[in-house]
């Protein structure tokens, strides 16, 4: 081999190489991100250094059989989709559809997460159904704080207010909100809500990140969320990161 060829040989590999990464294709994304740059966020009330509610109202009292029906069915960290993938099949919305002027409250009864992670909801007409995160115009907290450090205790209970006929209500859990070093609430974190559509997962099979859990001995529908992006490996599919159930009262 000639001195030139031996100069030249390595432009013509790194040049191919070059090449063929320039033209590998793109693996198609498995998560895109949700953007709600045009919501409001507002809350029911203060809250105090913890996150927790100050205008919580008579406690509910959640009863020692419904706790260990939670606990059968969302056991920490073992995967809801091999022990009940009917739920995850289930095409049943958490959200509430208001058919008559109507009082909502929403009650904690447990959290199984790492993140400080805040709850709230949002409202669309019913007759229009959301199409992406641009439909969500306000998020008002329920919880500030119902993940890891909470001091809510099973059965705080807040009154979300009075909602019109035609209105539905859906739930939104924001992951690692709370911020305990400046007592105070951060907007720009991952939204995963009750709402299909605006999840990130692009797999319509990764999409929901919440369940719900009749328990039929005391009419109660329990909501459980999972936390985590569900196309990571470490997402344990649980759906027991916050757990709360809502009660109705017609006006």
């Amino acid at each position: 081999m000639t001195l030139i060829m031996k100069k030249i040989l390595p432009l013509i590999l790194l040049s191919l190489l070059f090449s063929c990464a320039k033209n590998k294709p793109t693996p198609p994304a498995v998560t895109v991100p949700v953007k709600f740059t045009g919501t409001t966020y507002k809350t029911l009330g203060p809250y105090d250094d913890n996150g927790k509610p100050l205008n919580l109202q008579t406690p509910d009292v959640v009863s020692d059989s419904l706790l260990n029906f939670l606990h059968m069915m969302l056991p920490e960290h073992l995967n809801l989709e091999t022990r009940h993938p009917e739920l995850l099949a289930s095409s049943a919305l958490a959200d509430i559809i208001v058919t008559q002027k109507t009082e909502l409250y929403a009650t904690f009864v447990s959290q199984g997460a790492l993140y400080a992670n805040a709850i709230g909801f949002y409202t669309y007409p019913t007759n229009s159904p959301l199409t992406s995160a641009a439909d969500i115009k306000v998020i008002t907290y329920i919880f500030p704080n119902a993940g890891g450090g909470t001091t809510l205790k099973a059965g705080d209970k807040v009154d979300m207010g009075t909602f019109d006929a035609g209105t539905s209500v859906g739930f939104v859990l924001m992951k690692d909100a709370w911020d305990p070093s400046i007592k105070t609430l951060n907007t720009d974190v991952i939204h995963y809500c009750s709402d299909d559509i605006l999840n990130p997962e692009v797999n319509p099979q990764l999409k929901k990140h919440v369940v719900l859990l009749n328990y039929t001995p005391e009419s109660k529908t329990l909501i459980g969320f999972e936390d985590t992006d569900r196309t990571y490996a470490g997402c344990d599919n649980d759906f027991n990161d916050v757990v709360f159930y809502i009660t109705k009262t017609s006006k």
